[in-house]
Formats: structure tokens, C-alpha cells, sequence
């Protein structure tokens, strides 16, 4: 459980820099991900998890 908070904390902090730097290409990304289909943004957020549980699983290998 430590890990998985600390990993969301993680996510925050990289996501609220992101906010922080560039406000207006984050507002676009955004503007674009509402327009962007659900099958589309399913597949991509399938294949971010299937990326992400790799990358954790050869971190902690």
C-alpha cells in the first residue's frame, strides 16, 4: 500500500508541474482528450495500464 501511495503522489506531482509550466498546452491536451472518442481513450488507458504495470514490474524485478 505504500507504494501504490506513493506512486499516486507521484502522479500528482508530475501532473500538477505539468499545470504549473504550461497551463495552456495542458488546456489543449484536455480540449482534445473531451473531443477524442470513448473506444479510442479506452484503448489508450487499457494500454497505459498495460504499460505502466510493465514498467513498475521491471523496476521492481
Amino acid at each position: 500500500m505504500t507504494d501504490f501511495l506513493a506512486a499516486l503522489g507521484l502522479v500528482f506531482a508530475i501532473e500538477g508541474l505539468l499545470f504549473a509550466s504550461i497551463p495552456e498546452i495542458a488546456k489543449e491536451a484536455l480540449r482534445s482528450a473531451s473531443e477524442t472518442p470513448a473506444d479510442r481513450m479506452r484503448l489508450i488507458g487499457i494500454v497505459s495500464a498495460i504499460v505502466g504495470v510493465g514498467l513498475v514490474w521491471l523496476a521492481r524485478s
